[in-house]
This record gives C-alpha cells, structure tokens and sequence, in this order.
C-alpha cells in the first residue's frame, strides 16, 4: 500500500469518524446509514474548514481526538493489532499500548484529512440481517483518480455501531499493523514494542513541528 493510498484511505476514514451522534439517535441507526450520513455531513465541513485547508495539522489533530473515539472501538482495535501478545501484556502495558497506538494513528492519519477536496462516498447496499451485529460496511470513495474500494467493519454495542477495523483496496488496517507489531515484539518483547511506538510517535511530533 503507497503513500498516497494510504492518506486517502485515512481522510475517508476520519472524515466519516469525525461526527458526533446522540447516544439515543447512535443507537437506532443502522450501520450503513450512520456510514452514509456522516460521510456525507463531515465531508462537507471538511471542504469549508478553514484550519484544515491550511493545513494546521495540530488543529486537525485535536478534532480527531475530540471526535473520532465515540465511533471506534480503540480497544478491541488495538487489542487486534498487537495479536496474542495482547492477553500476556500487564494492564499497565496494554494502557500504554493503546496510547501510544492511538497516537500513532493520529499523527500519521491527521495530515490526510488536510487534503480533502472533491471526495465522495457511495455506500454500497448492506448484506446483513437485521439481527446482525458484526457487519461489514462496504463503500467506494470517488474523487481525483480511480476509484477507492473502502469498507468498514463494524459491532454492534449499546451505545450503537462502532468501527473497529478498515479495507482498503483488500487490505485490512489492523492486519497491516499485526504483522509489523509481531515482528517488534518477536525481537524484543512488548515492552520493546511500546519503546518503538514511542520512538515513531516522538519523530513524527518532531517532523510536525518542523514544519510548523
């Protein structure tokens, strides 16, 4: 997966997570609705918003913060990610773990949202029954150059659907991300892991900053 694959996948995903839904109205909305729905809305905040056209990537950074986590399950995403190293880390690590990670995920996704421009997403008709409650959301981003292949997998929970993976182009993220976290924790165990994720997260605020 490029760069540039890469970034567009990542604005559509925290353009769609970007909403924020009353819990009453969260919870009655089906999955493929609540994905075409704030799609649609946050998109096009996205084309008028003024910090990320400038491309104020802390600005950028904040929202995702403040938004993004009432509609993904960061748990169970992380918990993914890491793979059966997962259930031997200490609370303490996992806490750490799920820190460093969602920093991670921000500092490298929040630069793609300052690119938004002429992105639309077709949501594609859901095959689920309506007593699903582990789906798949598949959807088509449209914009400059081919189109994007972009599907969602959501559970069900009491405080409505929440996302805890994403497909691009046939990948899926958090598999992309188990493979490099098995391989750190091979060589050098979880907290090496945590050590890594520090390290990037450290050179990716540097690299923010310098360009600031």
């Amino acid at each position: 997966m490029n760069r540039r694959t890469l970034g567009r996948l990542a604005a559509a995903f925290l353009a769609l997570s970007l909403g924020v839904l009353p819990l009453a109205r969260a919870a009655d909305e089906g999955p493929d609705v609540l994905i075409k729905r704030l799609s649609d809305d946050v998109l096009g905040q996205l084309k008028n918003d003024k910090a990320v056209q400038s491309g104020n990537i802390q600005a950028v950074s904040a929202i995702v913060d403040a938004k993004i986590m009432p509609h993904v399950n960061f748990q169970r995403m992380t918990a993914s990610a890491v793979g059966p190293a997962w259930r031997q880390a200490t609370p303490d690590q996992q806490a750490r773990l799920q820190a460093e990670f969602k920093t991670l995920l921000l500092r490298t996704y929040a630069g793609a949202l300052t690119q938004v421009a002429d992105e639309t997403i077709n949501v594609k008709p859901l095959r689920a029954q309506p007593t699903d409650t582990d789906v798949v959301v598949r959807t088509e981003v449209r914009g400059r150059g081919d189109p994007i292949q972009l599907d969602y997998r959501l559970e069900k929970t009491d405080g409505g659907w929440k996302i805890y993976n994403l497909n691009v182009l046939g990948v899926w993220l958090v598999e992309t991300y188990r493979s490099q976290f098995a391989q750190e924790v091979n060589a050098r165990g979880i907290d090496g892991l945590i050590a890594s994720l520090e390290q990037r997260n450290k050179a990716n605020a540097a690299g923010v900053a310098k360009k600031g």
